[in-house]
């Protein structure tokens, strides 16, 4: 196998990659064994049937594409370990050369990581957050374990927001039944805005036992086309109204939820937690304005195919976050009224960001020199043992070469991250325009000060020398 890099342009580079004609009927051979058992032809029995006779009623082409998959799945890892390029896309192949008793030959168009120019990045400045919590912060908080604790129970009364319904339902347009339109026994928190248009201010004074004809329209940009900007109508059917029953706040309640005795220490507690969360936060936040202006000073020139990649790696994280919530992402889609081409638009934003955070801390850790130790990587499987409740070593076992690399890669880019909130400067936040207004003019006070002292000494000194 030979392979030949051609650079393109906007870091991107073409691979011609070719395989001997004998590894190719190797493949062709290994496509026939794939298909025979499902071949029949009379005369023969049923998996009985030779290659030959096969090329020979149906072409030689038969097994091509099959033949060509096998290829491009063997030898594409190897192509792109010999191209000694480090490449951060999928590729996009092209066959060339398919012909039984000659060479294949494909092209892989793929993404080259670019070439980070680093501006200014030690001495950053950031802005200075207030992370002091405040008694009505703790009563806030102390609410919300409040509702975490309460009992939902069933209420006799009218539907209110912030209710849960428990409905059957059903959607309707033109009077057809249309399909992913149906449900039972769906618990729906009424103001949660999960449903489309106005559905669940329509069953607000609703009680249980009604039928509620619910007249909605579906957005213009909708995922299924047919229902696009179509008014739909929803037999509703509502089983049960379950309301929160709030604990009382004293001392058990402090008890239930906490290991304290009492409200007061539980309170404290509290309050060192926010302190605690709120200045990781801040961390996390200064952290990104100043990777962010890091960012604004560096140079890159990040070619597209990398950006889809790092959106597709997105989209497919956020779906199997869905499915672990019991959602599908065609199902998300409809509730939701979002494409997947509107979908995409809305996450290449945060795509592009995260490639070139990725980018600037790697060329940090590069330029700093910032190693990652064999030590460094053990501590980090220990915390995911810990995470995980699993022993060190068979997390161990679990992670192969590849793995390894990636975390020495993960640990590199946290280093560099560190690296940056050492050495950055705070400064208080500019409240108003006055304010940053009055901050440009003060370096321009003070020279204006210093030329009027300096009048004033020579004038001083002029007068001494008439004296004399």
């Amino acid at each position: 196998m030979s392979v030949q890099v051609e650079t393109l342009e906007k870091n991107m580079a073409k691979l011609t990659v070719e395989i001997e004609a004998e590894r190719l009927e190797k493949a062709l051979d290994a496509a026939y064994n794939k298909q025979k058992k499902s071949i029949s032809m009379p005369g023969f029995r049923k998996g009985k049937v030779p290659r030959a006779m096969v090329e020979k009623m149906y072409g030689v082409e038969v097994f091509y594409e099959d033949a060509a998959n096998i290829l491009l799945q063997e030898t594409y890892p190897e192509a792109y370990d010999e191209s000694g390029l480090e490449i951060v896309s999928q590729p996009s192949i092209d066959v060339v050369q398919l012909e039984k008793g000659k060479p294949f030959i494909y092209t892989a168009e793929v993404a080259v990581k670019p070439e980070v120019t680093l501006g200014k990045y030690k001495g950053v400045t950031v802005t200075k957050i207030d992370t002091s919590v405040s008694d009505e912060e703790v009563d806030a908080e102390v609410e919300t374990q409040r509702n975490n604790n309460a009992r939902t129970v069933s209420v006799e009364r009218p539907i209110e927001n912030g209710d849960t319904a428990v409905i059957d339902f059903e959607g309707f347009v033109d009077d057809v039944a249309f399909e992913g339109g149906k449900g039972e026994n769906y618990d729906l928190e009424i103001g949660s805005h999960s449903f489309i248009d106005t559905f669940e201010d329509q069953l607000v004074g609703k009680v249980a036992g009604d039928d509620v004809e619910v007249n909605v329209t579906f957005p213009e940009q909708y995922q299924a086309e047919e229902l696009a900007g179509k008014p739909a109508v929803f037999k509703v059917k509502i089983h049960e109204v379950k309301a929160k029953e709030l604990p009382e706040l004293d001392d058990e309640f402090a008890q239930d939820v906490s290991e304290f005795d009492t409200l007061a220490e539980y309170k404290e507690d509290v309050k060192k937690k926010l302190t605690e969360r709120k200045e990781a936060d801040a961390h996390r936040t200064k952290e990104d304005e100043a990777i962010e202006k890091i960012i604004d000073d560096a140079k890159m020139d990040i070619p597209e195919a990398m950006i889809d990649n790092q959106v597709n790696s997105m989209i497919n994280d956020f779906a199997n976050n869905m499915m672990q919530q019991g959602l599908s992402m065609e199902q998300y889609m409809q509730f939701t009224g979002m494409t997947m081409d509107k979908f995409k638009e809305q996450v290449r934003p945060d795509a592009v960001k995260r490639i070139q955070s990725s980018l600037v801390l790697e060329q940090i850790a590069k330029d700093e020199n910032l190693e990652v130790t064999d030590a460094d990587v053990d501590a980090e499987i220990e915390k995911m043992a810990a995470a995980y409740g699993m022993e060190v070593d068979k997390v161990k076992e679990y992670i192969q070469d590849a793995e390894r690399e990636s975390m020495k890669k993960d640990i590199a880019i946290q280093k560099a991250a560190d690296f940056i909130m050492e050495n950055v400067k705070e400064r208080a936040k500019r409240t108003t325009k006055k304010a940053a207004a009055d901050e440009e003019k003060e370096p321009a006070k003070k020279t204006t000060a210093k030329k009027t002292t300096a009048k004033k000494t020579t004038k001083k000194a002029d007068e001494t020398k008439d004296a004399e």
